[in-house]
């Protein structure tokens, strides 16, 4: 079993709806969830471009997905969040926008990024006493020789390369878009996402999600909320 922090809205929210109807599962539940056509592609060749952002549900990582340390349990996980939360505020992020992440699209910040970096780099350190040591494979995996000195040192100290000052918040839509196909993607994503782009959206809770058995598809194992915001957020 392999357990992350993620950010994902609660599920009720018109987000996490889109996605999910997007996606075409629900990692709140785990069930499918049938997909309106989309203009343009195949049934099969959204299926593939979604495979790997539907295996994980729509979310943003914070603490990247890992194994339990010998000596602790998931319900010391559960724990550790409900008390990290329960002293943290909720932040706002001031836009979402579609960006186009390489060959990957997703919904990223328009806007200041400070607090959410900050926020993902105090669940690094706060959760990394939970994460057993990468193992080879795991590393390997990783392509090491393909990244930067910071990422492979990040590699190495954390597990993960994408973090602190390499660390990019995002909530994965697609995965690889052959590039002959990324303007119809973009333009479809705006289409349906056209609600959430350029609105602000409250980081207002945090999620473990689980993965049962790799590799299987994620579910949202918990959710803890965080203080509300001195000030209301305007959110679609």
């Amino acid at each position: 079993m392999r357990l992350a922090v993620f950010f994902t809205p609660p599920r009720d929210h018109p987000l996490s709806i889109a996605a999910a109807d997007w996606l075409g599962r629900d990692a709140f539940t785990g069930e499918s969830r049938e997909r309106a056509p989309v203009a343009g592609f195949e049934t099969a060749e959204i299926d593939a471009l979604t495979a790997d952002p539907r295996r994980y549900g729509f979310h943003a990582t914070l603490k990247p997905p890992f194994r339990i340390a010998e000596g602790h349990t998931a319900d010391d996980v559960r724990e550790a969040l409900a008390g990290f939360c329960a002293g943290r505020p909720a932040i706002r992020i001031p836009a979402l926008e579609l960006t186009a992440l390489g060959p990957f699209f997703a919904l990223t910040i328009g806007g200041e990024t400070g607090e959410v970096d900050a926020l993902a780099a105090d669940v690094v350190r706060a959760f990394e006493p939970f994460r057993a040591p990468a193992s080879e494979a795991e590393i390997a995996r990783r392509r090491p020789d393909a990244l930067s000195e910071s990422q492979r040192a990040n590699l190495a100290d954390w597990g993960y390369p994408y973090v602190f000052s390499d660390f990019q918040f995002h909530m994965t839509l697609t995965g690889r878009v052959p590039p002959e196909r990324r303007a119809a993607m973009a333009t479809v994503l705006r289409q349906r996402f056209a609600s959430f782009i350029d609105q602000p959206l409250a980081i207002d809770a945090l999620s473990l999600f689980r993965e049962p058995s790799p590799p299987s598809d994620f579910v949202v194992d918990c959710q803890q909320a965080l203080p509300p915001l001195a000030h209301s957020v305007e959110q679609v």
